[in-house]
C-alpha cells in the first residue's frame, strides 16, 4: 500500500518498544500502512530494548502484516555504563538474526551525560568494532559531542560498511563532516519546529539524493506544525508523510520524488528486501 501520496516511505527510526505504544501498536502500524509507510526500523537503545525491537519485528513478519518491521541492536550513549562484555555478546547474537539490520543506537551525548564521557567513548568504539565485525551499518546518535564523535567515526570509517547519523539537528560544518565520511543523514520532524529547526531548511538541500533518509523518532519529536496535533503529544510512523513533505518542499522536490530516493537509500543502506 502506498497511501495517497503515491510512493512508499521507510521510517528509519521509530522507538516502537516505548511504553507509549504498549496498548495500541497494532492500530499504530495499521495507520502507518494506510499512510504508505512500507517499512519501519525499530530502534534498539539497550540490550533489553534491542531484544524487544527484534521481538516486535519478528512477530510482525510472522503475522505477515504491513509495514515490514526491522530492528537495530545497540546501546544508546545514555546507557553506555551498561555495556559489558556480556551485553556485547548479546548484541552480537541479535545481529546474526535476519530482522536486525544495524548496530545502534550508539554514539555520544554530551548534552545530558547520563553516562560519563569517557565511558561513552569506550562504548561507542566497542560498538563500531562490533559493526565492523558483523559487516552491518551503524545507527548513530550525536548531541553536543561533534568533535569527539567525528574523530572516532573517522578512525573507524575504513572498516565500516556505512551508517546514518540519525535525527540530525546540527550545523553545516557537522553536516559536511558526516557527508565527507560517507554517512547517511536522517531528518525528523525537527525540521518542522519553528523554534529550533529552521536552519535545517537550508541544510537539507545540501544532502545528495542517496544519502538522505527520513524518520519520525516516534514517539518523540512530534512535528509542531501539524494541523491537528494529538492531545497526548505522541508521534507515530504514519506522520512520516508530514515530515517527508516538509523535507521535499525545502529541496524543491515533489513528495513522490523524495519518497523514491529516500526509500531506495534506506533499502540499500540496511539491505532491506524490495
Amino acid at each position: 500500500m502506498t497511501g495517497s501520496h503515491g510512493a512508499p516511505l521507510v521510517d528509519i527510526g521509530a522507538n516502537l518498544t516505548n511504553k507509549a505504544f504498549r496498548d495500541d501498536l497494532d492500530a499504530v502500524l495499521a495507520r502507518a500502512a494506510a499512510a504508505g509507510i512500507a517499512a519501519v526500523v525499530v530502534t534498539g537503545t539497550s540490550a533489553q530494548a534491542s531484544r524487544a525491537a527484534h521481538g516486535i519485528a519478528a512477530g510482525r513478519r510472522a503475522a505477515g502484516a504491513g509495514p515490514t518491521l526491522h530492528a537495530t541492536a545497540g546501546v544508546h550513549p545514555h546507557h553506555a555504563s551498561t555495556l559489558s562484555p556480556e551485553t556485547l555478546d548479546e548484541l552480537r547474537a541479535l545481529l546474526r538474526l535476519p530482522e536486525v539490520v544495524a548496530v545502534g543506537e550508539c554514539g555520544l551525548d554530551y548534552d545530558r551525560n547520563f553516562s560519563p564521557q569517557d565511558v561513552q567513548r569506550r562504548a561507542f568504539e566497542a560498538q563500531l568494532e562490533l559493526a565492523a565485525e558483523v559487516s552491518k551499518p551503524v545507527f548513530l546518535h550525536e548531541r553536543d559531542a561533534d568533535a569527539d564523535f567525528t574523530a572516532i567515526l573517522a578512525r573507524w570509517r575504513p572498516r565500516l560498511v556505512g551508517g546514518v547519523v540519525h535525527c540530525f539537528t546540527g550545523d553545516r560544518a557537522a553536516l559536511e563532516a558526516y557527508l565527507d565520511l560517507g554517512m547517511h543523514v536522517g531528518i525528523t520532524g525537527w525540521i518542522c519546529d519553528e523554534r529550533r529547526g529552521t536552519h535545517l531548511k537550508e541544510l537539507v538541500p545540501l544532502v545528495p539524493a542517496g544519502k538522505l533518509l527520513v524518520e519520525t523518532d516516534a514517539p518523540y519529536i512530534l512535528p509542531r506544525d501539524l494541523p491537528h496535533r494529538p492531545r497526548d503529544g505522541r508521534n507515530e510512523p504514519a506522520l512520516l508523510v508530514h515530515v517527508a513533505r516538509a523535507v521535499a518542499a525545502c529541496r524543491g522536490e515533489t513528495l513522490e520524488e523524495l519518497a523514491a530516493h529516500t526509500t531506495r537509500a534506506a533499502r540499500e543502506l540496511f539491505a532491506l528486501p524490495a
